[in-house]
């Protein structure tokens, strides 16, 4: 059975692109950079780390609109933008897709890949469209995108890190239009996967349900 997953963007949730999703495989890499730095008279070079790379996760999306009978690049444009092109280029963000630029960031915007418990913050580095069934007319109703994703971490949080600084007080947050459990461990943790603990602690049942004005409790991460 096709497990439902989605897209949406960081900053505006409510732009959901909902997927059928049951891979065969998810293929996450990450990669660190080294330098090598010669030395006379030894064998092999001394090794300097340099930077991490960002980890990498590349998937199939599948999309069917067959018993519908609609056009199924409704949601597969609203990953990869549309195939008009540049005549849509005009569009409000609302309506384009994420991979276009945002006119307010002048840039692709950051995205939420969510499946359960699975939560990756990102932007879609490339995408590949495959369409595999289509209406007498020639309107496709199936699809294939397969996507990679580039995790994306905000400088500030990584900076933390490096310090091994925490908080010790166990904060509190009233929830704000537009807000959702992930965003919100995106702000607090900088990982929007640690969603759980926000929910655990406020006895949160169904992630998606938040009431604007909600007052939550952000417990520490230990």
């Amino acid at each position: 059975m096709l497990v439902k997953a989605f897209l949406t963007r960081k900053d505006k949730p409510y732009l959901v692109v909902p997927c059928m999703f049951n891979p065969e495989q998810l293929t996450v890499e990450k990669a660190n950079h080294y330098a090598t730095v010669n030395i006379p008279g030894l064998s092999t070079p001394i090794f300097q780390f340099v930077r991490g790379e960002a980890r990498t996760v590349t998937m199939d999306l599948f999309f069917d609109t067959y018993e519908e009978g609609l056009d199924v690049r409704i949601f597969t444009d609203r990953i990869t933008g549309w195939d008009a092109g540049s005549m849509f280029s005009k569009l409000p963000d609302i309506a384009k897709g994420l991979m276009d630029i945002d006119s307010d960031l002048h840039a692709p915007p950051i995205c939420l890949f969510i499946w359960g418990a699975f939560i990756f913050q990102c932007f879609i580095e490339r995408a590949t469209k495959r369409f595999t069934m289509f209406l007498p007319l020639g309107i496709p109703v199936r699809a294939t995108v397969t996507v990679t994703l580039k995790e994306y971490r905000e400088v500030d949080i990584q900076v933390k890190e490096l310090n091994l600084l925490s908080s010790d007080l166990t904060k509190k947050r009233v929830v704000q239009e537009g807000d959702s459990l992930w965003s919100i461990s995106a702000k607090e943790y900088g990982d929007p996967a640690d969603w759980r603990l926000i929910a655990d602690a406020n006895r949160i049942a169904n992630p998606r349900c938040l009431e604007t004005g909600q007052e939550l409790l952000i417990p520490v991460k230990e």
